[in-house]
């Protein structure tokens, strides 16, 4: 089958016993148990963002409690897809939930600002309208597995979900407990005991509900405003050298101070997960590094503070788990430094060559763009695109995607890429229906046409900009890819997309010091940060935690991931999820016996490179024929008579 190479280095067992800190003897906090367990997520938090500087409330808890110190997000590195992961314990293969953005057609659904949205085209899953018709859509199983938050309802506990639009309301997607987001209140009892406390509501909930069931307070006012992104003079692209602030400060204080004054003296729940946005929110405009990403890393430990604060003040401390974690790390957007060198922000422009100091002036991909132009079918449901900067400034100053109208084109002005527009049903059933979320897209094959796969598989390992690409398993052995079931994603019913392909990334590249750049599929919008790739920069992510349950001053070097955290808080209120895919992290658990578990890290790769391709580089030239594949970096852990997968990248390799 598929080639794999043990890490000679590492093949002998790591046995538990190892996992804390060879400095540190792992010290026990007080007996008992946690009464309750709050999941308090960092959204695209990196481990190496954790500094006295900036997080300072973090950096103690991480030092007093137990950091694991290799924990993984799960591929690809979305949020919406590691929503799921902490909801069910499971991979996407197996909870059948593919977010951000999907393409699964179907009725038409209401968003939660009251627009309808044609479900036919790709859809942004950050939107409980949205996940709501997807799982009307779906005979009401969105995902195919039990939650932990209806595991913990059906024994009788109360839960709590609060948030960012999206991953906090899909923790709780049948409405059993209590749910505050940017757009609404569930259930609608729940909204108007809110407005009883006095309590302003986000902006948007009356259209959670109809026949005017919900009418805002004449002086609500907007909760969840967000500041606006500051753009260079172009209007378009994100002005990363800003300093007025994280767009999300005051939406994240706003829902951060309804738990901590309302929900949680209040509702006393059990299971809370509370989400906010920053500092991925920040990071996508601006990027990793800039100054208003170390605001944003300010205002969200100033959160933790407060948190932390109330539970003394309740006296809750001491029988609370309280679980740090992060969806995915984050990198900055750009293609190879050597080609777009790093520039000034100079009068409202990138400017001057800075190497040393500047910003990324590339590192964006239209999939279905340059799909069109190799003579494949594409289509992304998107407008014309004009992207100025990120596209591409090279050396000399150029822009690699000069302005252009072409002839006949319905693109008026200046852009990078033509309209898209996905004319479902009338879509040509041999075109692919490509998916842009960021560091991967999806392509989706309505007819599954291998010959068309084959084709299109081709040309992704025939660019540099494309890394790893993993196919669906009704394909077989294409030469230089993996199947989609070696890295969890293949689902029995089908709702996996037909192709899977990660963008190029280095992960020693550095801007603004901190290291980690990587294409990005696009559409119509323009970033300087992004995630979603195999880079090890967005797989390794933050994960810690501090309570009655786990032990102090520990380090865990086991591997562990966002799966086990959901099995994990379901080990500690006495919880079973049978069909998870992790598993509860015992080692760090101070009441539990130390399982012996073996760790040996692997190589895996295609069974066959691809041969005979011709290759074009990042710049668009043919650099002749070449040989394609690429390594998958894993840890397989076998803990007592139970085994695991942990995945650290996957890295194309031509030559």
């Amino acid at each position: 089958m598929y080639r794999l190479k043990s890490c000679a280095a590492l093949a002998c067992a790591l046995l538990a016993a190892c996992a804390q800190n060879p400095s540190q003897k792992p010290a026990t906090t007080a007996a008992g148990h946690a009464k309750r367990v709050i999941l308090f997520v960092w959204d695209g938090m990196r481990p190496d963002s954790i500094t006295e500087a900036d997080t300072p409330n973090l950096a103690k808890l991480k030092h007093e409690g137990t950091f694991f110190s290799d924990n993984h997000s799960s591929y690809p590195t979305f949020t919406m897809m590691n929503a799921a992961a902490f909801a069910t314990g499971s991979f996407s293969g197996k909870s059948g939930f593919y977010g951000n953005s999907l393409w699964r057609p179907g009725a038409p659904a209401r968003t939660s600002g009251g627009d309808m949205v044609d479900m036919t085209n790709p859809v942004f899953t950050e939107d409980y309208g949205i996940l709501k018709q997807l799982d009307a859509n779906l005979d009401n199983h969105l995902l195919l597995v039990q939650t932990l938050l209806q595991t913990a309802q059906k024994a009788g506990l109360v839960t709590a979900a609060v948030g960012k639009s999206g991953p906090a309301f899909l923790q709780d997607i049948k409405n059993g407990g209590y749910i505050i987001d940017e757009k609404a209140a569930f259930p609608l009892s729940f909204a108007k005991e809110l407005q009883a406390a006095h309590i302003a509501l986000p902006e948007n909930s009356p259209y959670a509900y109809r026949n005017g069931e919900l009418k805002l307070a004449e002086d609500n006012g907007d909760p969840t405003f967000q500041l606006p992104t500051q753009h260079l003079d172009d209007r378009i692209t994100p002005n990363p050298d800003d300093s007025h602030g994280a767009p999300p400060t005051k939406s994240n204080a706003y829902l951060m101070s309804i738990y901590l004054d309302y929900i949680l003296p209040e509702k006393q729940p059990a299971v809370s997960v509370v989400w906010l946005r920053n500092p991925d929110s920040t990071e996508h405009p601006y990027g990793v590094g800039s100054p208003n990403y170390h605001l944003a890393l300010k205002a969200q430990d100033e959160l933790l503070g407060k948190l932390e604060a109330r539970l003394t003040e309740l006296g809750l401390d001491k029988d609370t788990d309280l679980i740090i974690v992060s969806d995915h790390g984050h990198s900055n957007v750009s293609g190879p430094l050597d080609i777009f060198p790093l520039r000034k922000v100079e009068n409202g422009k990138m400017g001057e060559v800075d190497q040393e100091h500047g910003y990324s002036v590339s590192g964006d991909i239209r999939l279905a763009d340059e799909l069109a132009k190799a003579g494949i079918h594409a289509y992304d449901g998107g407008g014309c695109g004009y992207d100025p900067v990120m596209s591409g400034i090279l050396a000399d100053g150029t822009r690699l995607h000069p302005d252009q109208t072409p002839a006949n084109s319905e693109c008026k002005g200046p852009y990078t890429s033509p309209a898209y527009p996905l004319l479902h049903p009338f879509l040509p059933r041999e075109a692919f229906v490509v998916v842009s979320n960021g560091g991967s897209d999806y392509l989706y094959q309505p007819e599954h046409d291998p010959d068309r796969v084959l084709k299109a598989v081709r040309f992704l390992q025939s660019h540099e900009v494309f890394g790893a690409v993993f196919v669906d398993d009704r394909y077989g052995a294409i030469p230089g890819t993996l199947p989609l079931s070696m890295v969890h994603l293949e689902n029995a019913e089908g709702r996996n997309p037909d192709i899977v392909v990660g963008y190029t990334f280095d992960e020693h590249a550095v801007i603004q010091g901190m290291p980690g750049i990587e294409f990005e599929g696009v559409s119509t919008y323009v970033n300087h940060g992004m995630h979603g790739s195999f880079s090890p920069i967005d797989v390794h992510n933050t994960l810690l935690a501090r309570g009655p349950d786990f032990n102090t001053n520990f380090v865990d070097a086991l591997p562990s991931g966002n799966v086990d955290v959901a099995p994990t808080i379901a080990h500690i209120l006495g919880l079973t999820l049978p069909q998870a895919d992790g598993r509860p992290l015992l080692e760090a658990l101070s009441a539990s016996k130390n399982p012996t578990c073996s760790i040996t890290p692997r190589t895996i790769n295609p069974q066959q490179p691809a041969t005979g391709l011709n290759v074009q580089s990042v710049l668009g030239k043919d650099t002749g024929k070449t040989t394609y594949t690429f390594d998958l970096q894993v840890k397989e852990a076998r803990c007592g008579a139970n085994s695991y997968t942990y995945f650290d990248s996957a890295k194309a390799k031509r030559n």
